[in-house]
């Protein structure tokens, strides 16, 4: 088995701790229970090595053998291939959990990412802005919720879908989006109740806080 090697950054502030995205590769990591080890790159000072892993300057991205692969999607379902605790294995479930897949990226990330944003910048919610941006994820919500209301996980047993659509709704629930989404929400509690996303979220917030020890922060 080729070597796998996850690379992050070596620090970074303290608000996306908990939250940036190799996290979402680590917990599939430690669900298929696959060995690997943990590169840092610089969060200040991105050269052209991390450009050519990363062209966005962004992480993580995943060595596997002769192969870098970047963007935690492709990431997670790479490691799908890899494992079927990560991904089904008949045709069915693989092609719905690869349909959940994509439906978290583009069609509730899309919505997610620019309401979290503007909660953590602190926008106005009185604008015609805000409203479109809060109307779009509500919409989102509100399709979502009878899915999940239905079922345990997405593909009928946990997978890359799950880890992906859960960290996606992770970062809604954390400034409250979810409060009219109960199903939502206990759906994120069963995703992160698992003991690898509470390992992997505890090793991502060591790695950082070894580097503010570093820095003599």
């Amino acid at each position: 088995m080729a070597d796998l090697t996850l690379t992050t950054f070596d620090w970074v502030p303290e608000m996306p701790r908990g939250f940036v995205r190799d996290l979402r590769v680590r917990w599939a990591l430690e669900e298929a229970a696959l060995p690997y080890r943990v590169a840092g790159v610089p969060f200040d000072d991105r050269g052209p090595a991390h450009f050519a892993h990363q062209p966005f300057g962004q992480v993580p991205w995943l060595t596997d053998g002769d192969l870098s692969i970047f963007e935690s999607g492709a990431i997670l379902l790479h490691l799908g291939v890899r494992s079927a605790k990560l991904m089904p294995t008949d045709p069915r479930g693989r092609s719905e959990a690869t349909e959940w897949v994509f439906a978290a990226l583009n069609s509730v990330e899309m919505a997610s990412l620019p309401w979290a944003m503007s909660k953590f910048m602190g926008h106005p919610t009185d604008t015609p802005a805000w409203k479109f941006v809060d109307d779009f994820l509500k919409l989102r919500l509100k399709h979502l919720e009878p899915a999940l209301a239905g079922r345990e996980w997405l593909a009928g047993s946990f997978s890359v879908a799950d880890i992906l659509m859960s960290d996606v709704l992770r970062v809604v629930g954390q400034f409250d989006g979810l409060a009219d989404s109960p199903a939502c929400r206990a759906y994120v509690a069963r995703a992160t109740a698992r003991p690898a996303f509470i390992k992997a979220h505890a090793d991502q917030m060591a790695h950082f806080a070894a580097a503010d020890r570093a820095r003599g922060a």
